[in-house]
């Protein structure tokens, strides 16, 4: 029977917006940070070209989790062999999100191991 394997998140949050330029230059830090590590990028300040000007442009939200849902769905129920083996095939076939599919079913694997129900 074909299945799928997903992770899926809802989170419920009370936003805050960011308006003050200052503020918004540290959201902006944070974000090419994060995107871009190396740092290969100008230096964000409010005063200085180019983020400087573009900042009255930008409208910053501070998101404050309230609740968080999380479902996954890996087959951790079925035998190693046979995850294995669909990561493997997953993997082979290649199509669409098969490969990042395969390659959390093999960090599930490797975290999880043989799955043991709650009792």
């Amino acid at each position: 029977m074909p299945t799928s394997y997903y992770s899926a998140v809802q989170l419920t949050c009370h936003a805050e917006i960011v308006d003050d330029p200052q503020h918004k230059a540290e959201l902006l830090r944070r974000q090419l940070a994060h995107f871009q590590p190396r740092g290969d990028h100008a230096q964000v300040d409010v005063d200085m070209p180019p983020y400087g000007r573009m900042l009255s442009g930008i409208r910053g939200l501070r998101l404050h989790i309230t609740s968080v849902a999380a479902k996954f769905k890996y087959d951790d129920h079925n035998p190693q062999e046979h995850r294995a083996r669909v990561a493997e095939r997953l993997k082979s076939r290649g199509s669409g999100r098969d490969r990042s599919a395969a390659a959390q079913q093999r960090r599930r694997l490797k975290e999880i191991g043989e799955w043991k129900p709650r009792h």
